[in-house]
């Protein structure tokens, strides 16, 4: 089956969450999590709602103001789909997600290779389905650990959910210096990424492009040390530029407004 790995990441990542709540008092569906206005349950309502509105179901009304965290149609249907199950029990909420969850795994090992290449909607924009699912991984493993942090209950989530996190974050690097930061030519960026998934990527800006590459000879303008959970966690929005540059685990060389920029610049989920 074509793209099988997103699928295993998509299941392993869903049962990761079932696993983790199933055995909780219904107080843990309260805790808040970093997802600005979301508790642990909102979370499991996006998840639901998402897989739900993807098979066709109509978006749920809004009532009321959007709140200050909602600046897209994304994060409308996303915010619509929460309050409908803010009167629920969380494990009434959970048990959907069970049954959403499986309905969405069967569909797409269902799938053919040309669907899995058909181009289509996606938050990103027209991208082909594979991509789109990918994104979900991402949405979903990160929104696992956001459970794990309001719960207090860190682990370490590794498998191919991580790896898809780590690796499409790094793929955005030559995005975050040449059209985030506006890196001026000559610029570049040594990052050091630390731990199970480590690796360092070299963003240089060439004839007014950032381009990627494995090695340099040359002197980086800045040089990023920092751990991968450290680094997707900024990437993901989930602690602050700020944080991030004050952290004790991270190592920073060179040009300090330029490691000041690219903190900033870090942070690309929607």
């Amino acid at each position: 089956m074509a793209y099988e790995w997103i699928t295993d990441a998509l299941d392993e990542t869903w049962t990761s969450i079932d696993t983790l709540l199933r055995p909780l008092p219904a107080t843990s569906y309260d805790a808040l999590t970093p997802c600005p206005g979301w508790s642990v349950k909102d979370v499991l309502s996006h998840l639901v709602g998402f897989e739900m509105m993807l098979r066709g179901a109509p978006v749920p009304e809004f009532r009321g103001e959007w709140p200050d965290h909602v600046h897209n149609p994304v994060g409308e249907f996303n915010e619509a789909f929460v309050q409908a199950r803010r009167g629920e029990p969380g494990l009434a909420v959970l048990d959907e997600f069970r049954q959403q969850r499986a309905l969405s795994l069967a569909a797409l090992r269902a799938l053919s290779d040309e669907e899995w290449e058909k181009v289509g909607w996606s938050p990103e924009g027209e991208r082909p389905y594979h991509r789109f699912q990918e994104t979900r991984v991402v949405d979903s493993w990160i929104h696992l650990q956001d459970i794990r942090d309001a719960l207090l209950a860190p682990e370490d989530d590794h498998g191919p959910g991580e790896e898809i996190v780590v690796n499409r974050f790094e793929a955005a690097l030559p995005y975050i210096v040449g059209k985030k930061m506006k890196a001026g030519e000559g610029t570049m960026i040594q990052v050091n990424l630390s731990g199970r998934l480590a690796r360092t990527t070299f963003i240089t800006v060439t004839d007014g492009r950032a381009v990627p590459s494995v090695s340099s000879s040359a002197t980086p303008s800045l040089e990023v040390t920092t751990p991968v959970a450290l680094f997707w966690r900024r990437a993901a929005g989930r602690i602050s530029a700020e944080a991030f540059l004050s952290a004790s685990a991270n190592d920073m060389r060179g040009d300090r407004a330029l490691a000041t920029s690219f903190a900033d610049a870090l942070a690309i989920m929607i």
